[in-house]
């Protein structure tokens, strides 16, 4: 029986365990090293197969490709957001909006694409979207497209939203970026050797209150900045540890906790509607 709709569908928030920035492109685009990671916090949205042909902008590369495949256009879809992430984080709320939008219509529309074709689908909309669709704790290199899976933490994050928006043209462009870390490999990255995010000496030093947060956290344990920012995190063993560092976080802040995933749970969520 055909899927009519999918509601309550996930879109986690991704932390960068580190963000190395290894040069740049002749287009302008930046060579990146990171490792994503999936959290359990993040969006939610719903979908509801329509009467005519409306879709999202997100879905128009999609409705193309099945147009081109079926020689019809699909049924339009509603969507519905509940916005749990905040714009300009670092956590990904767009791009995993945006994937589990693909995922859903796939479902819906019965397109049959495999994940290597949504992901080329979402590339151009945005260079996160590819991970999320992936689905699993990555290295990524390229301007984050290209993604190998590798076995993640197992632990507890303490996220710290400092306030701000921070645009991440700001960071890119600004002057005194580094861009020449010297690239890692995954080994590198599983002995915890010299990781950090090169993006986060710039966004602390524009933007204050991501520099305040980064230091109120690092009394607690290591604190990053995750993306371009302005969300800093820290690791913990339990949840316990978790929620004793969460108590004490300074009211002026909205902080949060969140579970490693080691699969996107929307993978899980479709394959239930399947059986």
């Amino acid at each position: 029986m055909a899927l009519t709709s999918l509601h309550g569908c996930p879109a986690p928030a991704k932390l960068n365990l580190f963000l190395h920035v290894t040069g740049r492109r002749p287009d302008g685009y930046h060579l990146l090293q990171s490792v994503f990671q999936l959290i359990d916090h993040g969006d939610t949205l719903d979908f509801d197969l329509r009467s005519d042909e409306r879709i999202v902008r997100a879905l128009r590369a999609l409705q193309a490709e099945y147009r081109r495949r079926h020689g019809r256009l699909p049924p339009g879809i509603d969507v519905r957001i509940d916005k749990r992430l905040p714009m300009g984080g670092g956590l990904g709320g767009g791009s995993s909006d945006a994937a589990t939008a693909l995922m859903a219509a796939n479902a819906l529309w019965q397109a049959g694409l495999r994940d290597a074709e949504l992901m080329a689908i979402g590339l151009p909309l945005g260079a996160d979207i590819p991970f999320f669709l992936f689905g699993e704790t990555a290295f990524a290199e390229g301007v984050g497209e290209a993604l190998q899976a590798v076995p993640g933490p197992d632990c507890w994050y303490v996220v710290i939203e400092p306030g701000v928006t921070v645009p991440t043209a700001a960071i890119f462009t600004a002057p005194d970026l580094t861009r020449n870390t010297k690239p890692i490999t995954v080994a590198d990255f599983l002995g915890r050797q010299a990781l950090r995010n090169d993006l986060q000496d710039v966004a602390t030093r524009l933007f204050p209150p991501v520099a305040e947060a980064v230091e109120w956290l690092s009394g607690h344990g290591a604190a990053r900045m995750t993306g371009s920012g302005a969300c800093v995190f820290s690791a913990f063993s339990s949840e316990q540890e978790a929620e004793q560092v969460l108590k004490k976080v300074p009211a002026k802040w909205i902080a949060w906790k969140a579970k490693s995933l080691t699969k996107h749970p929307m993978k899980s969520l479709l394959q239930i509607n399947e059986l």
